[in-house]
């Protein structure tokens, strides 16, 4: 059993200085709005609702944490970034991104990895260059090409390949994965949970307690 499965909603942080000091590991998924980010960390959770996203892209400006590990002790974090919407986000909205998630990937020392969703049709663009930008050049990333049923097999391979290509030019130091990931079609989503497992440093099963419902919007 995943470890991933016992995630359930922890707390939202509006302001950097609400962060939990817990010291416990954190992963960070982000990605353009529509990108299917959301989608990507229910499936993969298996939660129906516990990872939302605004109809207005650049909106919900919060960093959402959801608890994995046994119900009365996490043992560690998944942490729900805002998506970047910037092309119809006013400035505002965009400087508020910037002042927290921007500064939480750069700077929260408890970040051990990046989960980054990407539209597979989309490859990467200039801003998820400038989101990778924020994390530190050695951080391990792994990209979810979503929506890859949308696609051929042929054209899955090319766009992993062109999106290997490219970060390894981007960021030759670190440890990137990219996996071809489709919530609807079912593909990738035991690949890129145990690549998260690995982030986290653990492979064991969460206490089978059954964790609390997610919340509802």
């Amino acid at each position: 059993m995943s470890i991933l499965l016992s995630a359930r909603f922890h707390t939202t942080v509006a302001k950097l200085q609400q962060l939990p000091r817990t010291g416990l590991t954190e992963i960070a998924f982000a990605g353009r709005s529509n990108s299917g980010k959301s989608t990507a960390i229910n499936v993969l959770c298996q939660r129906r609702r516990l990872a939302f996203s605004s109809r207005t892209p650049g909106r919900t400006q919060a960093l959402n944490y959801f608890a994995i590990g046994p119900a009365d002790e996490p043992s560690a974090y998944l942490v729900d970034t805002p998506g970047y919407g910037y092309a119809v986000a006013p400035l505002s909205v965009r400087s508020e991104w910037d002042a927290l998630a921007g500064r939480y990937l750069g700077k929260r020392a408890e970040l051990r990895g990046l989960v980054l969703a990407i539209d597979c049709r989309r490859l990467l663009t200039d801003l998820d260059r400038r989101l990778i930008g924020w994390v530190g050049p050695t951080m391990p990333l792994v990209i979810l090409l979503t929506k890859s049923d949308k696609l051929g097999l042929t054209q899955r391979r090319e766009a992993q390949r062109n999106v290997e290509t490219e970060l390894a030019q981007l960021r030759p130091e670190s440890n990137n994965m990219v996996i071809t990931f489709s919530a609807t079609g079912r593909m990738g989503i035991e690949q890129a949970r145990t690549a998260i497992e690995a982030l986290l440093g653990s492979e064991q099963s969460p206490d089978e307690t059954t964790a609390p419902e997610s919340r509802s919007d």
